[in-house]
């Protein structure tokens, strides 16, 4: 036997890695897994090339718990270590990485999170366990070797008795770290960070239910019997190629991503790309609520089918982390910071590609079945409005298949929109005015009449429309959009011919009197205008401006010059000065009849806008009783 003292010129570098590194100690089984999985596949490629003359077989990664002796067993069946290699890599190369980390994280560790990135995956063992000791035997015909250390810088190492080649690391848990003797806690970190690894890991057994034989009663039970827990599913979807799957392969695997999803993604999109950079993967669009927040953090990142996290902004294009889905590649630093990936090359790159990938799965789509993508383009517009307003090379792919509805259920790209509109919606300036509705229940009235005018009226509802029109107006020319209810149509598309008014100059500073004598809200402006003698008498619009920046406060971003109050409430009460109940308005002779009809009018416009509310509609009510007796 010998004893030694890791060569390492701080003595507390123990500590130092649980106290760095606590926040993160769950994730030593997941560092000593994937050292297992290695000794594995490296073992499976040297009796490939013939370098090892064993047999490969059928290997099997093992976690056992010792809960009386408090103990947790991880056993492999690969490449092993001889004695010289566990002197040189565990207490040489990992150590001058943990050296390493001390002299450039010691103030940020935490937040830089380094497990793994200086060869400190096998150090982790000691956040969660006060003694560990390696059992190794090479697969060279060497004897096996027996490691241990104590959590300080002293270790011994002596002859083994294993006789099996592979490596067995036996941690013995500290007090504080006694929930990892729990079985449901093991079995919680294995699914979440080991669910795909490429060798399969056996945690116990597990009691499995045979179908009955034919002359069984009914009330027999089931036979059963004991088979192997085998934790994780060693061949994922994203590891074979696209032309080896159907449909169902994807459905089943996007089932077990998300156990709980209950719904089938609309559509995938299967990533694979070995040049410039490694990248596999699958990706699914789920049908998306107008809730922005819901559908943060649902693609999982995978280095080598080990699982790193599911937060992946800064790798995926933000306006894509409402998909859901893998992304496994090797070319990702893992545990750095969030700046550092954002000014990597590699992640910028991959980020790009899985753009490209989408718009282009995107394009084909709707080139191939539009009538399909039609049906599907509420689900998943809100991911291609994001894209368009986060993302400029997305913008330009997806002009080609942006969809844009009417409130009749029609659909149009923008360029056949354009084409559509051309000859009617095009004002004296030459500019096209695009209508919309964002509630065609709430500005029916407004669509009907842009309808009877021979308009076409857009629905565009989504959370972040405001933004992307905002867009759009400033990257194609001479178009603008109008909210239907904005103004009056003939000012929202003003043509030549307008409408001469009834009233002579007089009678109209006479009518603006009365009505500000009667109005007490400040927040309308009055705006008399002359138009067609059928058209409604008194309208109330919102300027597009005004309510568009308030969407946009609504939604993030704009609007912020007024404070924390937000936008002001504006309306625009529009009078049509060639209608007969103003005419009868300004020619009544009591001023108390006038009055009623004023606030009649005004109630009824407000009524139309919904902005008639409390006792103000009471009032309007038992008004409108009392002038139908």
């Amino acid at each position: 036997m010998a004893t030694g003292k890791i060569n390492v010129s701080v003595d507390n570098i123990f500590p130092l890695i649980k106290k760095f590194l606590y926040s993160d100690h769950e994730i030593f089984l997941r560092e000593l897994i994937s050292n297992a999985t290695d000794a594995t596949l490296k073992l499976k490629h040297l009796t490939a090339i013939g370098e090892a003359k064993v047999e490969y077989g059928n290997p099997l990664i093992d976690i056992k718990i010792d809960k009386e002796g408090k103990k947790i067993h991880l056993i492999d069946q690969g490449i092993g270590m001889t004695e010289d290699e566990v002197k040189k890599y565990i207490n040489e190369v990992a150590f001058s990485g943990a050296e390493e980390f001390l002299n450039k994280y010691e103030d940020g560790a935490k937040d830089a999170g380094i497990i793994g990135h200086f060869g400190l995956g096998f150090y982790s063992s000691f956040m969660v366990a006060h003694t560990v000791e390696i059992i190794t035997k090479s697969f060279k015909d060497e004897p096996a070797v027996h490691w241990s250390c104590d959590g300080s810088p002293e270790f011994t190492i002596k002859k083994g008795k294993k006789e099996d080649r592979g490596t067995e690391i036996i941690l013995h848990i500290a007090e504080d770290s006694i929930e990892f003797l729990e079985d449901s806690r093991i079995t919680e970190l294995l699914t979440k960070y080991n669910k795909f690894m490429p060798i399969p890991i056996r945690f116990g057994t597990k009691t499995e239910t045979l179908p009955k034989p034919e002359d069984a009663k009914e009330e027999d039970p089931a036979p059963t019997k004991e088979v192997d827990n085998i934790i994780n599913n060693p061949n994922p979807a994203w590891t074979k190629q696209p032309a080896d799957l159907e449909d169902a392969d994807y459905s089943g695997f996007y089932r077990e991503l998300y156990p709980m999803q209950f719904e089938e993604p609309l559509f995938h999109i299967h990533l694979n790309v070995d040049y410039p950079f490694n990248l596999t993967g699958i990706l699914y669009f789920p049908k998306l609520t107008n809730d922005l927040n819901v559908q943060k953090d649902k693609i999982q990142l995978y280095q080598n089918q080990v699982f790193v996290t599911d937060n992946v902004e800064g790798i995926v294009p933000e306006f894509l982390t409402m998909l859901r889905g893998v992304i496994d590649s090797p070319d990702i630093p893992l545990n750095v910071s969030r700046s550092y990936l954002q000014a990597d090359g590699a992640v910028k790159k991959i980020s790009s590609y899985i753009t490209r990938k989408v718009a282009d799965k995107l394009n084909s789509l709707f080139k191939n079945s539009r009538e399909d993508f039609e049906q599907k383009w509420n689900d998943i517009k809100i991911v291609i409005e994001y894209g368009m307003l986060s993302e400029d090379k997305f913008f330009e792919k997806a002009d080609k298949f942006a969809l844009y509805p009417t409130v009749d259920g029609n659909y149009f790209t923008f360029e056949e929109l354009q084409e559509k509109l051309k000859d009617t919606q095009t004002d004296k300036d030459e500019k096209l005015v695009i209508l919309y509705a964002s509630d065609k229940d709430a500005q029916h009235s407004y669509i009907e009449a842009a309808k009877t005018k021979g308009y076409e009226v857009l629905l565009m509802d989504s959370p972040i429309i405001s933004h992307l029109m905002q867009k759009l107006e400033t990257s194609k020319e001479k178009i603008s959009f109008a909210r239907v209810d904005a103004d009056h149509l003939d000012n929202l598309i003003k043509k030549e011919d307008t409408q001469i008014s009834k009233l002579s100059d007089e009678e109209k500073e006479k009518l603006k009197t009365n009505l500000e004598e009667v109005i007490s809200d400040k927040s309308f402006t009055v705006q008399l205008e002359a138009m067609d003698s059928s058209a409604s008498p008194f309208i109330i619009t919102e300027p597009e401006f005004m309510r568009r920046m308030k969407d946009m406060q609504r939604s993030g971003g704009g609007g912020g010059m007024f404070g924390m109050g937000g936008m002001p409430e504006m309306y625009n009460l529009i009078v049509n000065t060639n209608h007969e109940l103003v005419g009868e308005i300004l020619n009544t002779k009591t001023a108390k009849k006038r009055e009623r009809l004023i606030n009649q009018s005004i109630d009824l416009a407000r009524l139309s806008k919904g902005l008639l509310k409390g006792e103000e509609l009471t009032n309007f009510i038992k008004r409108s009783y009392e002038m139908v007796k």
